[in-house]
């Protein structure tokens, strides 16, 4: 008899959610295609900890960083609906790997085995966070198929570079476009690395990231790249966006980690967007609460520096 034991951080999505909605977002993945992970509650946290895992859509879908349409994060979901989001979405594959070509996005969701639900924490550097249930496949799974070369050392994203479509580019100019982030092949390798394709049982939202976005659930928000167009695979440390724009402020692995604040504001705790008008302050954990997963990969840093 085969017993499948399930990974720490994983939890059913029925323990977090009414039944009501957990039986609608089960309709959205396809048959044959689906599994179910999550987080793992730390048994330390207090009764309101749980509660952060029932983040509404409403606000999971109104409160976006977006930057290409605005700065402001309640504006975006009404700038992107002049928005016609391409049927034939591609992501070009490049650089150092056998797989090199442009494929769409059902050939990406093939190539990792089909779609999957993961309720993941999300925490933004701003200090504030929620718990998503995201649709989507792992990054690990679709490497694999995609063949990087030993040579490889670092995985590059693209956001697309339209500003007829980012209606605020033209006006940040300053701002190193499109937008770019990368993660060691080691991270992108990790169980935990997803590619989200939906949320709470329907298609990504634009304002969220529409049609793919990355999720890399133990680091800053930042990280989770919108609306990607380009994979690229390099021997070179890229430079992100936000590492170009403030390399004071955030560093290439923005690793969460507490005791380190952002220069100007404490890391120590954060915010949990829970639609009170006075949001419910918890600590924040070491790798937003992964650190078993992941500590290992940054074995050699300097942890108590902005890295």
């Amino acid at each position: 008899m085969l017993i499948k034991v399930k990974p720490d951080w994983q939890i059913s999505e029925n323990e977090v959610t009414s039944k009501s909605i957990y039986k609608a977002r089960r309709s959205f993945l396809k048959a044959g295609s689906a599994t179910l992970a999550g987080i793992a509650i730390n048994p330390s946290f207090k009764v309101e900890d749980k509660d952060r895992v029932h983040t509404k859509e409403e606000l999971a879908t109104s409160y976006n960083n977006f930057y290409e349409f605005s700065l402001d994060k309640g504006e975006v979901r009404k700038k992107v609906e002049g928005w016609k989001l391409a049927e034939d979405w591609k992501v070009e594959v490049t650089g150092l790997t056998e797989e090199k070509k442009t494929y769409g996005v059902e050939e990406l969701i093939k190539l990792a085995g089909g779609e999957e639900e993961r309720i993941y924490r999300f925490r933004c550097v701003e200090a504030w966070s929620m718990v998503i249930p995201w649709d989507g496949f792992s990054l690990e799974k679709l490497l694999a198929k995609l063949k990087p070369k030993a040579t490889a050392k670092y995985v590059v994203f693209q956001t697309f570079n339209d500003h007829k479509i980012g209606t605020n580019m033209s006006s940040l100019p300053y701002y190193p476009w499109p937008y770019t982030e990368g993660l060691t092949m080691e991270e992108a390798r990790n169980p935990l690395a997803f590619i989200a394709t939906g949320m709470y049982g329907k298609k990504l939202p634009k304002q969220n990231g529409a049609p793919l976005r990355l999720v890399v659930p133990w680091k800053y928000g930042f990280k989770s790249i919108k609306s990607i167009v380009k994979i690229e695979f390099t021997d070179q440390q890229p430079k992100t966006l936000w590492n170009e724009l403030a390399n004071n402020e955030y560093g290439f692995y923005a690793n969460v980690n507490p005791t380190v604040d952002h220069p100007r504001w404490t890391q120590a705790s954060e915010r949990i967007l829970d639609g009170k008008f006075f949001p419910t302050r918890v600590p924040t954990l070491m790798f937003n609460g992964y650190e078993k997963e992941v500590a290992g990969l940054y074995k050699g840093l300097d942890l108590k520096k902005n890295i």
